[in-house]
């Protein structure tokens, strides 16, 4: 075998393993990495700010279950690429970051753009390391892959110090990465089987990573056969048909209370790769910490999850794909002691999110739903980052496949239209739709400069009210009158898209949406179609106007 530099055994161990892509802003502190990529066969797709990147990576690593690669140069890069870093680990997404570094004699000096990874990550990724010798890079990358996919997976920072990626060693690449699978004990399911015989109230909630559409099809026979309500957890929609009969609805912002009244009222919770955080639980109030009153089966990847919040009166320690493999053979009894609440369940759930609110000004958000409900493939990707306009896509979209959502359960701004971006890129033969606020946009709007040179052709609907939306609504309610540092003043989003040669198009009323979105999709290009909300419609619920009353009522 041929001396290899370090930059060459780096690119050739993530082709080894299986990259699919690679999402980058270059820098000089990784040329030999950006040299051996010039003959690799990973795709390169070059973005325009680190934190984009990143998020890029954990969006493809949602939708393919493959970690997400980035690399980024030292200093600035790293800290732009945190942001992603930090969704990757609250959305358990497998990702390993590279990061160019200062040559290794210049350390401890405060050298151009020194910086300690370890201790920068060290609180929010899986793993932080700094390749020190050429000859460990096959070892290093091995172990990120597996640490990265594996228990409760999660983002993985590897440092690259500029004159190792051009030493030279031979070595040889170890084997190509699988997916290392926990299975369930026998006793374990012998004893879940009989929990749910003697359940006459159950309910289960899926969340978290590791599934997959096979595992998503196996886990919705085992509902059918026992008739079990199926919730999902915060921005995990996809993980349960929404139009199935045991679909009862998402357990997150704004929960139909009825929904939350069933899972309060439960005798046994069935909680699947999800951890129950602070949004699904609705701020820890949703069972009793540490010991829950309902009983609580907790299956998850990460046995250090298991009893870390509430204690479980069984847990399982087991990935959701191995899981949902043995529910096969999980049997009902010959009478069910919960007949008839699944299909009570889904009837709530379809009242809740059929209905039509009417909110103030000509454009109106349930109509612009009622026209992708029927208009949108049930393959189509939905991306969003965070703010109120994302409540219309979760409580109104009927999420129908595995593989069609993706969003930041960390809540984090910005991230819909790299995350849009990731998916086309991944899939390009489906149809991928951006919601993105006016401040959520333009955390990461440069990154519709990446969707039009990889002619990634998403459709972007920026919901636009001027404001940051969400802070105002929470300064309403606390601070009535009283508005600070929420006011925005917006490009014409339209006139951008343009700008790039992309198609833009204003919408300012509900019949204009429809064709507008027409003209977007004929249009071959990545498309921003402006809507122009009024800012009295805060929420599918109360208007602005109607929150400072109430609240102003109270003082």
């Amino acid at each position: 075998m041929s001396q290899m530099t370090g930059g060459e055994l780096l690119v050739g161990a993530l082709e080894r393993h299986g990259a699919d892509r690679v999402f980058c802003v270059p820098g000089e502190s990784y040329l030999a990495v950006l040299d051996a990529l010039f003959d690799a066969s990973i795709p390169v797709t070059v973005c325009r700010q680190e934190g984009g990147a990143a998020m890029m990576a954990d969006a493809h690593a949602k939708l393919t279950g493959k970690p997400g690669i980035c690399m980024v140069t030292r200093g600035p890069g790293a800290t732009n690429a945190s942001a992603g870093v930090h969704i990757a680990a609250q959305d358990s997404t497998p990702m390993i970051l590279f990061i160019g570094q200062i040559e290794r004699g210049m350390r401890e000096r405060e050298a151009f753009q020194e910086v300690d990874y370890r201790q920068m990550f060290g609180g929010i990724a899986k793993w932080v390391a700094e390749i020190d010798h050429a000859d460990r890079v096959p070892e290093f990358i091995s172990r990120a892959y597996h640490v990265a996919t594996s228990g409760r997976p999660g983002p993985v920072v590897l440092a690259l110090p500029e004159d190792m990626l051009v030493e030279t060693a031979n070595v040889t690449q170890p084997a190509a990465w699988t997916q290392t699978e926990t299975y369930p004990g026998l006793t374990q399911m012998a004893d879940l089987q009989k929990r749910l015989w003697a359940a006459e109230r159950p309910i289960a909630i899926l969340g978290g990573s590791r599934w997959s559409e096979d595992a998503v099809a196996a886990f919705t026979r085992f509902a059918e056969r026992f008739a079990l309500p199926v919730a999902c957890s915060f921005r995990r929609q996809m993980l349960f048909d929404n139009l199935h009969d045991n679909y009862a609805g998402d357990v997150g912002i704004g929960i139909n209370p009825k929904l939350l009244a069933r899972i309060k009222g439960s005798d046994l919770i069935l909680l699947v790769g999800g951890r129950l955080s602070e949004m699904p639980s609705q701020s820890y109030s949703l069972l009793n910490i540490p010991s829950p009153a309902q009983q609580l089966v907790h299956i998850h990847p990460d046995a250090e999850e298991l009893g870390r919040v509430y204690v479980p009166s069984l847990a399982i320690h087991a990935s959701p794909t191995a899981f949902a493999k043995a529910l096969e053979a999980v049997q009902p009894p010959n009478e069910l002691r919960n007949s008839g609440q699944s299909e009570t369940a889904h009837q709530d759930y379809l009242d809740w999110s059929g209905a039509r609110p009417k909110t103030p000004g000509e454009l109106q958000m349930a109509g612009v739903m009622d026209w992708l409900e029927a208009n949108l493939a049930e393959d189509t990707i939905c991306t969003n980052g965070a703010g109120n306009y994302a409540t219309w896509l979760h409580r109104f979209h009927r999420f129908r496949r595995f593989g069609t959502q993706a969003a930041p359960t960390s809540g984090s701004m910005g991230y819909g239209l790299p995350a849009a971006v990731a998916s086309k890129l991944a899939y390009p033969e489906r149809e991928v739709i951006c919601f993105a606020g006016d401040g959520c946009l333009q955390m990461t709007m440069q990154e519709f400069g990446t969707a039009c040179q990889e002619s990634a052709n998403i459709i972007v609907l920026v919901i636009d009210n001027g404001m940051y939306g969400t802070i105002r609504m929470h300064q309403e309610r606390t601070y009535p009158g009283r508005p600070s540092a929420t006011n925005l003043v917006n490009p014409d989003f339209a006139v951008l898209a343009r700008s790039y040669g992309a198609f833009g198009e204003t919408v300012k009323t509900t019949a204009e949406f429809g064709p507008a979105f027409e003209r977007a999709r004929a249009s071959g290009k990545p498309a921003i179609l402006h809507l122009k909300l009024d800012p009295e419609a805060i929420t599918p619920a109360a208007s602005l106007s109607q929150i400072r009353t109430a609240a102003l009522d109270k003082h």
